[in-house]
């Protein structure tokens, strides 16, 4: 998993901090993989075929 032996990489400070910035450099891409929302409204149609605008006419005739 590792591609070097973890005893060997905080014999020298800066293998360590290379390290490091390799884990934080992964976490950063993993959790930052998933696009944006730019806002707006997140309903889109279901394959039943409702829409926003019948999610929002339900919510209101249920007084939501």
């Amino acid at each position: 998993m590792v591609p070097m032996r973890l005893s060997s990489v905080f014999k020298s400070r800066w293998m360590a901090l290379i390290w490091a910035a390799g884990i934080i450099w992964f976490a950063y891409d993993f959790a930052g993989s998933e696009p944006q929302d730019q806002g707006g409204n997140n309903v889109t149609a279901d394959p039943a075929g409702t829409s926003a605008g019948d999610a929002n006419k339900v919510a209101d005739a249920l007084g939501n």
